[in-house]
This record gives C-alpha cells, sequence and structure tokens, in this order.
C-alpha cells in the first residue's frame, strides 16, 4: 500500500456482505488502493472456490489469497482494528448487524444471492452490490455487472444487472458440466484436493455414498467444505478443463474486473 492511498482512503471504510471467490477479488482491489475492508459471512459458508475467498477464514481462522491475509474475527471492535492494519477481518454475522455498529461509509452486497436478502439504500453513504437481484436507485446505488461479456464490471447507475442465465459462462466449450453439483442430501466427502488434475470419470468425491464423477478432464478448481450439510442439486464443485493449476490459486480475471467496477463506483462517489 502507498503512502498516498493511506492518507488517502484510510478513513473510508468498506463493509462487504459475502466473502465467496467475487466479493473476494472486490476486496483485494479495494484493500490494495488503501481503503480499510470488513467483511461478513455466514457460519458455515457455502464456498466453492475456497483457495481463492477470504471466506475460508470463517473455517480455517486465517487464510491468503495471493499475498493478501484474513482472519476470523468476533467483535466489531477487533474487525476495525484489524481493517486499519494490514490484514481483511472476516466476521461471522449473517444479517449483517455489524453495520449499524460500525457505520461503514460503503457497504458493498456481495452475496450473490441472485435476489436481495436484505441491502438497502440507507446502510450507508454509499450502496453498492454485484450482479442481478438489485436495482440501482431503488436498493442500492450503484450495481456492479457480474455477468460475462462486454458489460463485465461495468458500473449501472439506473435499473438492473442483466438477469440470472442459470448457466456459467463457456470455458473450452464445456458449460453447464464445469460445476459439480450434489446428487443426494448429505455431506460432501472429498476424493480429490483443489488444484487436482483428474481424467474423464475419475471420482471426485461422495455424497451419502453417490459418487461426482469428472465428466471431462480437467482440474478441481473449487470443492465446497466437508462440514456443510448439502441439499440435492446444490453447487459442491468447480471442474476447469484448462488444466491450469495456477488458476486454482490466483484471483479470477472475472473477480478482479468486478472489483475494479467497485473501486471506479467508490472513486466517482460525490456522497463520500
Amino acid at each position: 500500500m502507498t503512502r498516498l492511498a493511506r492518507v488517502c482512503f484510510k478513513d473510508i471504510m468498506v463493509l462487504i456482505k459475502g466473502a465467496g471467490d467475487l466479493a473476494t477479488g472486490v476486496a483485494y482491489r479495494l484493500k490494495r488502493s488503501g481503503f480499510p475492508v470488513i467483511m461478513t459471512e455466514l457460519p458455515a459458508p457455502l464456498l466453492v472456490r475456497r483457495t481463492v475467498s477470504f471466506g475460508e477464514a470463517v473455517y480455517s481462522g486465517e487464510t491468503t489469497v495471493e499475498d493478501m491475509l484474513a482472519r476470523r474475527v468476533e467483535t466489531a471492535e477487533t474487525a476495525r482494528r484489524e481493517a486499519a492494519g494490514e490484514v481483511i477481518p472476516v466476521l461471522v454475522d449473517p444479517e449483517a448487524v455489524i453495520v449499524d455498529a460500525l457505520q461503514p461509509r460503503v457497504v458493498v452486497d456481495g452475496i450473490m444471492a441472485k435476489v436481495n436478502t436484505g441491502t438497502c439504500l440507507s446502510d450507508a453513504p454509499l450502496v453498492i452490490a454485484l450482479g442481478p437481484g438489485f436495482t440501482a436507485g431503488q436498493d442500492c446505488h450503484a450495481v456492479i455487472e457480474t455477468n460475462r461479456g462486454h458489460k463485465l464490471g461495468r458500473v449501472i447507475y439506473h435499473g438492473q444487472a442483466e438477469p440470472d442465465t442459470q448457466t456459467p459462462g463457456p470455458v473450452k466449450g464445456q458449460v453447464a458440466d464445469r460445476v459439480l453439483r450434489a446428487p443426494a442430501a448429505g455431506h460432501v466427502t472429498a476424493a480429490c484436493r483443489i488444484g487436482d488434475v483428474v481424467a474423464l470419470g475419475q471420482l471426485i468425491a461422495t455424497v451419502n455414498g453417490q459418487d461426482v464423477r469428472a465428466p471431462f478432464p480437467g482440474v478441481v478448481r473449487g470443492l465446497i467444505h466437508a462440514s456443510v450439510e448439502v441439499s440435492p442439486g446444490l453447487k459442491i464443485g468447480d471442474l476447469d478443463p484448462r488444466g491450469v493449476v495456477e488458476h486454482c490459486f490466483t484471483i479470477s480475471d472475472k473477480s478482479l474486473a468486478v472489483g475494479g467496477g467497485v473501486l471506479e463506483a467508490i472513486l466517482a462517489s460525490d456522497t463520500l
């Protein structure tokens, strides 16, 4: 962090609701730019890309994504103190009640629920939301486009982001098969680790005795934590056909583009 960044942005606290891979790209961009950042998560986050999600700190206590450390904290005051330093604090706070306690200058809804779960214009002087489910000017001040394509990362001040397609973007011709889903209710027992290269048909995990096998050769880019109780059809993994192991451990182009959109919205704001 440069001295200029510390001077300019140290008093503009940003609270990010959600700490998955997209929210992590936002947090990384903002922290690198000098903003104090605090993140909130569920008691058992439904993270799949756990190696690039600061929410993994909920499970492990601490986690490092690229060169940045996130740490689980238990109180608002500890979060405030950690955020002023080099760490990103992650607080288990499903309802984001910490907003009232800390009164951040910026709130970013990065939950990616595809619906508004409680964010409103009055949460902070600047409220930004990621993706579909929000109307700029009604639920928040700005929406960031999260759908891959020409508009990815653009700031929307009137209206909504593109609708949820229910289908991931194509990678090397693979679309829906890239997402691994639970075949049954229960807990995921992994047969592979994130970063493992797998062959067609190779066992990746089981759920309640039912197999989840690789639908094509690739790299396991994500797997949900074993402690999460899953339901049939829930996304539990991510298989990348490109075969580049490094991609499993670095923030994606999409996440960084969305993070750039949030940074633009903050820098362009006249309410801070």
